[in-house]
């Protein structure tokens, strides 16, 4: 756990709640004779406080933003995907306690998850230092990175400008997942673009996830 903290420049004084943040239900359900409990809860109450922290900021820096702008923002700043990069960031997989099918399963890896553990280790930040020292953690991992997470980029016509370079490879896009309550619907795309190359990503909207299976799979390229 000193790694982590390391990387999150915070210090617990009550290092317990850092565990309770990565425990996940599966774990907790496997040692109920320990009186675990889950860190669902944490991850509610790092939803709020990460929704306001984020909401004061744009707000407080974009005095120019409409409201619909200032929700988009927002919202691709705390959705899943924004999570999960700051998991994979942090390689908070690591910490996690998973119940054993769940490990074997891939859980390390799993986006919902790891973004799950990231709301909730904020609410563990938030509960341990007050505020202020959640706002530090939240600039630093999510809100110093607003640029760089911003989906206004058209990464499937960049995707696009790059396969065509190579007659004979279309570029596909099909639903993976869709979970979520109506009100908050989370999707998850891949793409597959010639030569076998795929990438998957995930937003609230079926484009937004396509932008992001776009990004993944030009990132794949980059590498290659």
């Amino acid at each position: 756990m000193n790694a982590l903290e390391d990387k999150l420049g915070y210090r617990f004084h009550n290092r317990s709640l850092l565990e309770h943040a990565m425990t996940h239900s599966s774990y907790a359900n496997e040692h109920r004779d320990m009186g675990l409990s889950s860190n669902e809860r944490l991850e509610f109450l790092g939803d709020s406080v990460l929704g306001v922290v984020v909401a004061e900021y744009l707000f407080a820096t974009h005095p120019e933003m409409p409201e619909g702008e200032l929700t988009r923002t927002r919202s691709a700043l705390v959705c899943e995907d924004s999570l999960y990069q700051v998991a994979k960031v942090l390689n908070l997989g690591r910490y996690l306690k998973l119940g054993k099918g769940e490990d074997i399963g891939g859980g390390r890896e799993r986006p919902s998850i790891l973004a799950d553990a990231t709301e909730a280790m904020l609410a563990a930040i938030y509960l341990d230092g007050g505020i202020n020292a959640v706002k530090a953690v939240i600039q630093g991992q999510i809100l110093n990175k607003e640029q760089e997470r911003s989906v206004d980029r058209d990464y499937k016509t960049a995707l696009q400008e790059l396969i065509q370079r190579k007659p004979g490879s279309p570029i596909v896009y099909h639903l993976v997942d869709e979970r979520g309550p109506d009100h908050c619907r989370v999707f998850e795309m891949e793409v597959s673009a010639g030569d076998g190359v795929t990438g998957r990503g995930i937003g609230h909207t079926k484009k937004e996830a396509e932008q992001m299976a776009a990004k993944a799979a030009l990132k794949m390229l980059d590498k290659s």
